[in-house]
């Protein structure tokens, strides 16, 4: 796996109107998209920053893996992605050096990105995406 760059920062959020609102007010960012992932069970909201992008994630089920986790560690960071050249082979990549994965094989993500989880316990704790535009 070689990772060309950081794709973008993934934050859960309870509100994605008011977390909005605060990047926009406060950070002086412009939301340049929003979307729902209807399979994944969340809106999104990006932001540009440099060349990394920032991704709010509110839950749009109660059982989907946003409300879970910010029912168990409240707002915050969730993820980092890293952009690769084939999110596939990253993720066999990963799996032959001993990582453990969510995403066995990659999946539909948010603006048009192929995407797979690698899981945080093999991963020093940090739950981290890797992805590639389709």
């Amino acid at each position: 796996m070689k990772p060309t760059h950081i794709e973008h920062i993934g934050i859960a959020v309870s509100n994605l109107d008011e977390a909005i609102k605060y990047w926009e007010n406060v950070m002086g960012l412009k939301c340049y998209n929003i979307e729902e992932v209807k399979d994944q069970k969340v809106r999104t909201a990006f932001f540009k920053i440099g060349d990394v992008k920032i991704e709010l994630l509110e839950p749009t089920s109660e059982d989907s893996t946003i409300a879970k986790f910010i029912e168990n560690k409240g707002q915050g960071m969730h993820h980092i992605a890293f952009a690769v050249e084939d999110t596939n082979q990253a993720l066999e990549d990963a799996q032959e050096k001993g990582v453990r994965l969510i995403d066995k094989q990659a999946r539909k993500g948010a603006e048009n990105l192929e995407i797979g989880f690698l899981h945080p316990k093999s991963t020093l704790g940090v739950l981290t995406e890797i992805c590639c535009k389709k």
